[in-house]
């Protein structure tokens, strides 16, 4: 299992690698093709954004329902292969239209999350899941570690060359996977495609079964409806308060990214394993309070990346919560609950980049007042909400989880 989990920590990689690449030069290539100011080209953004999720919403628990029904390798593999050929096509597109179409078919594509993740669930016992699904975690914050990185720097030749780049990283997972990947679903733990039991809100509704994973998923979803800040607006609000360029703005990125990856896939494991996943998550979480208040009021750059470092120790929070999810759902539907899981995070990208690109383009018109801060400080409430959901749910579920020392 180790070179699998090796072959599909690569994949998840090269996946979220390709979504980093095109962010540093969505600012310019909005401006271009619109015709518009970095006020309103953060609103188009935005709605970009929001198309992407609906799609990954709706069909997140459809692809985890199909992973459980066909296996988790063709899924996966597929699900790459069509996302590399969506990034080629919208390397040509010449309206915006063209990119919106592009963004759900992305989307669509983008579910493939929940198949990644049902994978550990299939093969590693519940007590070790928390370190391979911050493994996995943390590739995927590798790959917005050199997506961003190598995106500023090829969009610096023309902002439609990160999308054929990311379109190759695809293509090359799916090599690599058809190669070296093995199935980990048995055929015996299958379960038959159920269209009612496919749908994101009947999904997370059936959580409700489980009063420890509703109490982690209503976490999951203040914790990543107060992040959408930092993904919706990052480079509009670098540009419009410190001037970035896009090479500035990837390797800001980039170096989130490493915090990230370094949280999740090596200290996330650790942290678990010394203080059990109880304290780690509702510990970890803490700390994006102190974070998007220094995003908030930040006067220079430097206070910016202070923001960041402190924001990045909550990477550890999530690998705690899905080991203790996983671990109350039954082994048949493991599918689903990474589904949910997934629905619930795209339905925080739904309403989020709106919300927050809404909030940033009323605070950044040079008319009234002028506050490109403005959306860290919704966040700030919205993580504050999810301290305080995920403390009342392990204090009344989570003494199972509890590791005394």
């Amino acid at each position: 299992m180790n070179r699998n989990l090796a072959i599909l920590a690569m994949i998840v990689f090269v996946d979220t690698a390709g979504i980093g690449l095109i962010v540093p030069v969505m600012p310019s290539l909005i401006q271009g093709m619109s015709g518009k100011g970095i006020d309103h080209a953060a609103e188009i953004g935005g709605w970009l954004l929001f198309a992407y999720a609906t799609m990954q919403f709706l069909f997140a628990p459809v692809i985890g329902g199909l992973s459980d029904r066909f296996g988790r390798r063709p899924v996966l593999l597929l699900t790459l292969a069509l996302l590399g050929i969506d990034y080629a096509v919208m390397a040509w597109a010449p309206t915006l239209a063209w990119l919106f179409a592009g963004r759900l078919v992305s989307g669509v594509m983008g579910a493939s999350w929940a198949a990644a993740n049902s994978c550990i669930a299939d093969s590693i016992s519940p007590e070790r899941r928390g370190a391979a699904f911050g493994m996995l975690g943390g590739a995927g914050a590798a790959g917005f570690v050199l997506g961003p990185a190598i995106g500023g720097l090829v969009g610096q030749f023309g902002d439609r060359l990160p999308f054929a780049f990311s379109a190759s990283l695809c293509l090359a997972g799916v090599l690599l996977g058809l190669v070296y990947f093995r199935e980990t679903l048995p055929a015996e733990r299958r379960r038959p495609f159920d269209p009612l039991r496919a749908n994101p809100l009947g999904s997370i509704a059936r959580m409700g079964r489980y009063p420890l994973v509703m109490g982690c998923l209503i976490t999951v979803f203040f914790m990543q409806l107060a992040s959408q800040a930092q993904i919706s607006v990052w480079a509009y609000y670098g540009t419009a308060s410190f001037g970035w360029s896009p090479v500035v703005i990837g390797m800001t990125v980039t170096f989130f990214g490493v915090l990230l990856g370094l949280a999740q896939g090596v200290f996330a494991g650790r942290a678990i394993a010394r203080f059990g996943p109880v304290r780690t998550a509702s510990v970890s979480l803490f700390f994006g309070v102190p974070c998007f208040l220094l995003l908030a009021f930040a006067p220079t750059t430097g206070v910016a990346i202070a923001g960041i470092i402190v924001g990045s120790v909550t990477g550890l929070c999530f690998p705690a919560m899905q080991q203790m999810m996983s671990s109350r759902v039954e082994e048949d539907a493991q599918g689903e609950l990474q589904g949910s899981i997934a629905s619930t995070i795209s339905l925080t990208a739904i309403l989020g980049p709106p919300v927050m690109t809404g909030v940033f383009a009323r605070f950044a018109d040079p008319v009234g007042i002028y506050f490109p801060g403005a959306p860290f400080i919704l966040s700030t409430v919205l993580i504050a909400i999810a301290v305080m959901i995920l403390a009342m749910t392990l204090r009344r579920h989570g003494h199972a989880y509890t590791k005394v020392h």
